[in-house]
């Protein structure tokens, strides 16, 4: 049952119990409502979903999509403002701060989002993760190639505007970013 239909039901069923309680007495209808409460978050615990970890798509990271433009992601509720420049702003997603000087997310004035490195526990939706090895990498993505920055990049599956790109260290994903292809935030 969804929350929503949790909510409604348990309103339902308040209403029916104070309506006995004031029958009975006023000293059984508080023990009843709580008795109820009780009962009601019990069933709304039981009934939230458990969050699916969002993936890294070749379109973007849940809501926040590549290309969208500064308005759109900030209405997604998944972004906070942490640099304002020129060109690009720098934004965090929301509870996942990252360090003084980077961002997780740029946003360009004049493409729209043009980065996205999601949190460390996130997967592509082809299983690549922090700590996946290069060859699995490569393996889920043929063609993936070390670029001239040293980071593995790959077009994204279905999406032309976009590439995957990866931090290799070790042998390992160290990190991994969704990137607009056309953008004016970094070289």
């Amino acid at each position: 049952m969804s929350i929503t239909k949790t909510a409604v039901v348990g309103a339902t069923t308040l209403a029916s119990t104070a309506l006995l309680a004031a029958s009975v007495g006023t000293a059984n209808a508080a023990s009843a409502q709580s008795a109820h409460s009780t009962q009601l978050k019990t069933a709304m615990g039981a009934a939230t979903p458990v969050s699916k970890a969002l993936k890294l798509s070749p379109h973007g990271y849940g809501r926040l999509k590549i290309g969208m433009s500064e308005q759109r992601a900030r209405k997604t509720g998944m972004i906070m403002l942490k640099t304002h420049g020129p060109a690009c702003d720098g934004y965090d997603l929301k509870g996942h701060p990252t360090g003084r000087d980077t961002v997780g997310v740029y946003v360009s004035h004049k493409y729209g989002v043009a980065l996205i490195q999601p949190p460390k526990n996130t997967r592509t939706t082809r299983g690549i993760h922090i700590g996946s090895t290069l060859a699995q990498a490569k393996h889920a993505y043929p063609g993936l190639k070390r670029n001239s920055q040293g980071y593995y990049g790959v077009a994204a599956p279905g999406n032309p505007q976009a590439l995957y790109e990866f931090d290799i260290s070790r042998g390992k994903v160290n990190s991994m970013t969704l990137i607009l292809k056309v953008q004016d935030c970094f070289g």
